[in-house]
């Protein structure tokens, strides 16, 4: 069944190849953070077959054993080091870039040019999108049971898929779940069924006060026993939806994993999401997505750009405004206001970028300031 009023999201556990790939790069930029705040990173991960591949630009004054980072992932997924060799192709940042990034002491400039969005809507708590809230608690909690045994039989290569049914907005409802979990041989397909539905998916449902009334597609192709990297390739950036807002709002295409705070596809998204949930939780719209345009080497975005859906509370003129007059948008500043030389990149290397209450950028610090500019305007 098609309807325009069905929306999907998508989430992908930590033994993803593509998750494992973009955890090792993370786990590399804030080892390198730690050490030296000012280093320079854009580290790419690709793992195929039985060889991993660290390779991109890093420029640090610390010493990371990027060899050991991979293993501090790889091994509490149950790999043993004799599965893979580890490959390093890792140069300086260009001299070109860097000249245009290292202004001064208090003047970064953009790493590159891009286009960045940051998304809210006041449907969950989370000030994400429910599908998209759903299919990472899902996740979570199955791997939360993995790890602490509580749950036998699985393991960490898993994906969901949930779609909600919006035709009536007041009151949404699941129209379905996908839910593929790998699995050890002996696990019996009924099982695993009875287990996924009665554990994780109808409690979480409940939570959320939703009927488990629905379409549920649970590891739906059969076994599931060959899964991660021994049966598929990984690669840092390649779930740049899941990362973010589902299948909600726009993604100016660049990924976030391995790249520091100069990289604008990553810090201005991360800006911009810190603006659109202010923007929320003042109560001036209901959704909002906020677009942000950077040129390499300048300092400040190009382009701001505000779209409400038309549920704002008062025009858009007004909130642009508030927006400008509560938001410092150098990039020096959002840097220190975000606190992005700090080692937090491990954080969201999993289950999103968004919506974990420990992240700078999900403050809501200027919620007062945001309706008291507004109310004046």
């Amino acid at each position: 069944m098609l309807c325009e009023k069905i929306i999907t999201s998508e989430s992908v556990g930590i033994g993803h190849p593509d998750k494992i790939c973009d955890q090792i790069a993370d786990l590399i930029l804030d080892e390198c953070l730690k050490q030296d705040e000012n280093s320079r990173v854009a580290c790419e991960v690709f793992a195929s077959s039985k060889t991993i591949t660290i390779a991109g630009e890093i420029t640090t004054k610390a010493y990371v054993d990027v060899v050991k980072c991979a293993w501090k992932v790889l091994k509490p997924l149950g790999y043993l080091e004799n599965d893979f060799r580890i490959l390093l192709d890792i140069n300086a940042q260009s001299s070109d870039i860097a000249k245009k990034v290292n202004i001064n002491k208090n003047l970064i400039g953009a790493g590159d040019q891009g286009i960045v969005f940051g998304y809210a809507c006041d449907e969950t708590p989370q000030y994400l999108p429910l599908s998209l809230v759903l299919s990472n608690e899902f996740l979570l909690k199955l791997t939360n049971l993995i790890r602490t045994k509580k749950l036998l039989g699985y393991l960490y290569d898993m994906k969901s898929l949930v779609s909600i049914d919006y035709q009536n907005e007041k009151k949404p409802q699941i129209y379905s779940i996908v839910l593929s979990v790998q699995h050890t041989k002996n696990k019996k397909k009924s099982i695993i069924k009875k287990e996924i539905e009665d554990i994780i998916i109808n409690p979480i449902l409940k939570a959320h006060n939703l009927s488990s009334k629905c379409k549920k597609y649970i590891n739906y192709a059969g076994d599931f026993i060959n899964g991660g990297l021994f049966a598929d390739t990984g690669l840092t950036g390649r779930k740049i939806i899941v990362d973010t807002y589902g299948s909600i709002a726009n993604h100016g295409g660049g990924s976030f994993s391995g790249k520091d705070y100069t990289k604008v596809d990553r810090t201005g998204a991360y800006f911009a999401r810190y603006i659109a949930k202010n923007i929320v939780a003042a109560k001036l719209a209901k959704k909002v997505q906020v677009q942000l345009t950077f040129c390499i080497g300048l300092s400040k975005p190009i382009l701001l750009h505000i779209e409400t859906y038309g549920t704002n509370s008062i025009s858009n003129e007004k909130i642009f405004n508030a927006v400008l007059k509560t938001f410092n948008f150098d990039l020096y500043n959002i840097v220190k206001t975000l606190d992005l030389k700090k080692p937090i990149y491990h954080l969201t290397s999993v289950f999103g970028h968004f919506g974990k209450g420990n992240l700078p950028w999900e403050r809501l610090d200027k919620v007062g300031i945001l309706k008291r500019i507004s109310r004046s305007e």
